[in-house]
């Protein structure tokens, strides 16, 4: 991988994901709440799935495939410790160098956990290979606009007390990379669409508190390692809007849904193969480019 594509430090999300896995549980409302958003899609489909893998669930995916009646479910995560609480068969990987064979699994579910790859296009795709044909992948990353009042507040303090910015806030995808990524990496029937999980805080210290217990914190490698000034955190999170209600702060998911290929799935036609006209369906005239009549 090139230099130019990597934009996290994956030993430093490895450490903190480590360090938060004893704690998982501050956080677990949460991540059950999207990993419920997520695997209703689950419900939409009439297909039954054998063997799951799910990766980076936290402890929130595994339980919920195995109370749908999936009989295997394995737990991956780029920390063994948070693997081992996850719920299913743990194996300790990388999302960016999947240690399964070709054909593994009939469902793999990422909820939340995908957002900080520096290959995600090379990630989907072996996640891809890793699924039998007409498997089912299900993901969901933080999406363009998630924690965007805080990305702002941090930047404006930081702007004021050091005369720069330095980021702060992960960059997340928007709802129109989705789909693509999908058809890039091989997917059938790609779907991306957007769900929102509306949450509030006490406290903008309570946000900051969650994102610390889910092993969320900045792992850009472009962030200023320096130790902030002290009254960095202090003056962003004071300019942060918080009626006496508490603080809103919307959770805005993109959510990914492919297939493996397979013969069996239904298949575009060919061009020029319609027994049927488009004009007769609609009930109008049918004009050639370039007829006068035609209206204008």
């Amino acid at each position: 991988m090139s230099d130019a594509m990597q934009v996290f430090d994956r030993a430093l999300v490895r450490r903190r994901r480590e360090r938060a896995a004893a704690g998982i549980g501050a956080v677990r409302p949460v991540l059950e709440a999207a990993a419920e958003r997520l695997l209703d899609r689950l419900d939409d489909t009439t297909r039954r799935f054998e063997s799951a893998l799910e990766i980076g669930g936290r402890g929130s995916v595994a339980p919920m495939l195995t109370a749908r009646g999936i009989p295997f479910v394995a737990s991956m995560d780029l920390s063994p410790a948070m693997a081992r609480g996850a719920g299913g068969l743990a194996v300790a990987g990388d999302e960016e160098w999947l240690p399964f064979g070709a054909g593994s699994f009939d469902l793999v579910v990422a909820s939340l956990s995908l957002h900080w790859v520096n290959d995600l296009p090379g990630a989907l795709v072996q996640i891809r290979r890793a699924l039998k044909p007409d498997g089912l992948f299900l993901a969901s990353l933080p999406a363009l606009g998630t924690l965007q009042p805080l990305r702002e507040a941090l930047g404006t303090a930081e702007s004021e007390l050091r005369g720069g910015i330095s980021p702060r806030v992960s960059p997340f995808p928007e709802l129109r990379d989705g789909a693509s990524l999908l058809q890039r990496a091989g997917f059938a029937l790609p779907v991306a669409d957007r769900e929102t999980l509306d949450l509030r805080y006490r406290t903008p210290l309570a946000l900051l508190r969650d994102l610390r217990a889910a092993g969320e914190g900045n792992a850009v490698l472009a962030a200023d390692r320096r130790t902030p000034p002290r009254a960095l955190f202090p003056l962003a999170l004071s300019r942060l809007p918080a009626p006496g209600d508490g603080l809103p702060v919307a959770l805005q998911m993109l959510v990914l849904t492919g297939w493996a290929p397979a013969p069996s799935q239904p298949q575009p036609a060919r061009p020029g193969s319609a027994n049927a006209r488009l004009a007769d369906a609609l009930g109008t005239v049918e004009h050639k480019a370039g007829d006068p009549t035609r209206p204008h």
